[in-house]
């Protein structure tokens, strides 16, 4: 089948670039604008050579020179991907599909009170679908990610040319920049001339270009010329008739079409914010966090609590939130709340969300005794001797389990329909208040992750460019509570042990930040070096030392799990306030 409106092809590595005489880059007045125009072609091939590529077949019509017939030769030739559909064309084409889920859900629901099994499995498939939505997204956003990169090179270079161009027109006719309307004609003279000439059909040398230019310029000088004289003699006129059009379209505009376009701007910005108080967000959020507290407290004493047990082990989920998830589960349910009215609902939610039991364990064990027996002989002599045995005995466990449930999944089982989907549009824009939790590291990042690009020099090292390989796989996934995996998502220890794992550097299985610290060496920061794992202390209320853990790539900076992942500097304020250690592991 045929397609339509297809792109054409873009030959890998071929990116248009202005030239420069060596006279030009003598000149002064030139330096700097050619030094932006390099520097600005530079980054846009660097943008290219990262687009992914594919080799096509072309076919190269050829007169043989015996035969004097024609054929055609086949070769290969390297040539960028096709940009993935926009995230919008995405959307809408998953609509339908959202649409059937929805329905099938609500006839479940209506079925499920009678049946706690498929209430159960029901409520883990539609968290498990929030999850992959999210994951989905992020994705997408990522594949996405060096056709932006390029996009914004693009723009840069069209700038830092034109910029050159203008300067060397001015070099050559100084006078023509004597009023503003002069300098505008000419620069949109020689704006179209040189994206003409860089997507048109157009000249394709640099000295064709600068030709058709100083015609373009030319012709426009003599028409400012004729424009400038009318001006001054006609200016009082011409005046007067400005203001009084002014003053009659701002009336017009402002009955009619400023109000509507307010009204409706303020309408969707209201309609996507919180609407509490900055006040009681904060403060209600703190009381939240203040119950985590108490449920670490809680654990920390259960040795206190539980005594005379021989053995104490914990499986502990991480206890911490996301403050935008908790404040946009509010508005959707409450709309407007104050920290005095919504402790109850506050509690319920906690208690949703944490669920900490204990189950005694008791194991039959054996232990060696040495015991003494005396005993006679036939001649009337007594002896002495000792030996061992095992004798059995009960050994006794306490198993604390702590399992947390993601707010977001607790609101797609207590939120409406309707509720929901406010839910979802809440946490997209994040109330319009995302300076709210500043410094929060379990508050989403608005916007894209934070990229870096890694020194050619360090991954010479199979081991790094392994992890990185790995790593980067996974930018602007969120951050999940308890996630372990690419279908799951990760949290921070996830994150790292998949990574570790993945890439082949290190077999370990699932653990915490705790557990991963407790195998790796400890070294000082001035031996860090790419590759080794880097841990902080106190970012939330955990059960060991140890609360945050990311993988160091050298330069001060870091990949790691905070929300989205991605890399971040570990010399600011927050991360240089939480650090505890670095570590290697062998």
């Amino acid at each position: 089948m045929r397609q339509k409106n297809k792109k054409p092809f873009r030959p890998a590595g071929k990116v248009s670039r202005l030239t420069f005489t060596e006279e030009e880059r003598a000149d002064p007045d030139l330096e700097e604008p050619i030094k932006k125009a390099e520097r600005a072609a530079d980054k846009l091939e660097k943008a290219q050579e990262k687009i992914p590529k594919k080799k096509r077949i072309r076919a190269e019509p050829t007169i043989d020179s015996d035969t004097g017939k024609a054929k055609v030769r086949l070769s290969f030739e390297e040539v960028d991907k096709t940009k993935p559909v926009s995230k919008l064309s995405h959307r809408i084409k998953t609509i339908p599909e959202r649409e059937l889920l929805a329905k099938v859900h609500k006839e479940i629901r209506d079925g499920e009170e009678d049946n706690v099994g498929v209430e159960a499995a029901h409520k883990s498939e539609e968290g498990v679908e929030f999850v992959a939505s999210r994951i989905q997204s992020a994705n997408h956003s990522h594949k996405l990610k060096p056709y932006r990169r390029f996009l914004k090179a693009e723009e840069k270079i069209k700038k830092a040319e034109l910029n050159y161009l203008y300067k060397k027109n001015l070099k050559k006719s100084p006078q023509s920049s004597t009023n503003p309307i002069s300098r505008w004609q000419q620069k949109q003279a020689i704006k179209k001339e040189y994206l003409a000439a860089r997507y048109g059909k157009g000249t394709k040398s640099t000295k064709n270009t600068s030709q058709n230019m100083r015609k373009a310029v030319s012709k426009a000088k003599q028409v400012t010329e004729k424009t400038s004289q009318f001006i001054v003699r006609h200016w009082k006129g011409i005046l007067i008739l400005l203001i009084l059009s002014a003053i009659l379209l701002i009336l017009l505009w402002s009955a009619s079409s400023l109000s509507v376009m307010f009204e409706s701007s303020l309408k969707s910005f209201i309609g996507t914010s919180y609407t509490s108080e900055d006040e009681d967000i904060v403060a209600v959020n703190n009381d939240y966090t203040d119950l985590e507290r108490q449920l670490q407290g809680q654990i920390n004493n259960i040795e206190q609590d539980y005594p005379g047990y021989d053995e104490y082990q914990y499986h502990l989920d991480e206890i911490g939130h996301n403050p935008f998830t908790l404040a946009s589960y509010l508005t959707a349910k409450l709309q407007v709340y104050t920290r005095a009215d919504v402790q109850a609902e506050l509690r319920a939610l906690f208690d949703e969300q944490y669920t900490l039991t204990t189950q005694e364990e008791i194991e039959v064990r054996y232990r060696t005794e040495t015991r003494t027996r005396t005993w006679t002989d036939d001649e009337g002599n007594t002896h002495t001797d000792t030996y061992t045995v095992e004798v059995p005995y009960d050994y006794y466990i306490l198993h604390v389990i702590l399992k947390n449930k993601d707010i977001s999944i607790l609101a797609s089982n207590n939120l409406t329909d309707e509720q929901y989907e406010m839910f979802g549009v809440y946490m997209e824009t994040q109330g319009n208040k995302d300076y709210l939790f500043e410094g929060n590291i379990y508050a989403p990042s608005k916007g894209e992750y934070t990229d870096y690009d890694i020194p050619p020099d360090a991954l010479t090292d199979p081991d790094f460019a392994a992890l990185i390989q790995e790593s980067e796989k996974y930018l602007g996934y969120p951050y999940v509570w308890g996630g372990s995996s690419p279908s799951t998502s990760f949290d921070c220890s996830g994150f790292v042990c998949w990574v570790l794992k993945q890439s082949g550097v290190y077999n370990i299985g699932r653990t915490t930040a705790q557990g991963i610290f407790n195998q790796c060496a400890i070294i000082p920061p001035s031996e860090a070096r790419p590759g080794d794992i880097i841990f902080f202390t106190g970012t939330y209320a955990s059960s060991g030392a140890v609360s945050h853990v990311g993988i160091y790539v050298g330069n001060g900076m870091m990949i790691h799990c905070g929300n989205p992942i991605q890399y971040a500097s570990v010399n600011t304020a927050y991360w240089t306030e939480h650090f505890y250690a670095y570590g290697r592991l062998n």
